[in-house]
């Protein structure tokens, strides 16, 4: 059983910045690409930053210059270094794991095999 725990998040002013973890346990980490995704209140969930097991970063076009995804396999955890954020980036901020090093889509939440319970990330203006 593979299981996910994010921390990090919290309340930032517009223009900071924050680094999510994303810790796994029971499971092949260094095997998996991982995916952050977002969900605002009264919004869809959307996808935000992913990582193959081949250390390839792939961006939502709405954080690409901002955000960074990364991984340590030794340390079993992935990370998304959130920098210049603003008030739009407010949302519970979820991690995702595939088993499959690689997968397309990547920015669809099905693909994902197993999932963290989020952590918030609040922005203010």
């Amino acid at each position: 059983q593979v299981q996910l725990t994010e921390s990090g998040g919290g309340l930032v002013q517009t223009g900071g910045s924050v680094r999510l973890s994303c810790a796994a346990s029971g499971g092949t980490f260094e095997t998996y690409a991982m995916g952050w995704f977002r969900q605002a209140p009264g919004k869809e969930r959307e996808f935000v930053a992913h990582i193959t097991s081949g250390d390839n970063g792939w961006y939502a076009d709405s954080v690409k210059g901002r955000f960074t995804i990364s991984r340590d396999n030794a340390k079993n955890t992935a990370y998304l270094q959130m920098n210049n954020l603003t008030p739009e980036d407010t949302a519970n901020y979820y991690c995702a794991g595939a088993r499959a090093g690689r997968i397309w889509p990547y920015y669809q939440p099905s693909k994902y095999d197993f999932w963290g319970q989020g952590t918030q990330v609040t922005v203010s203006s």
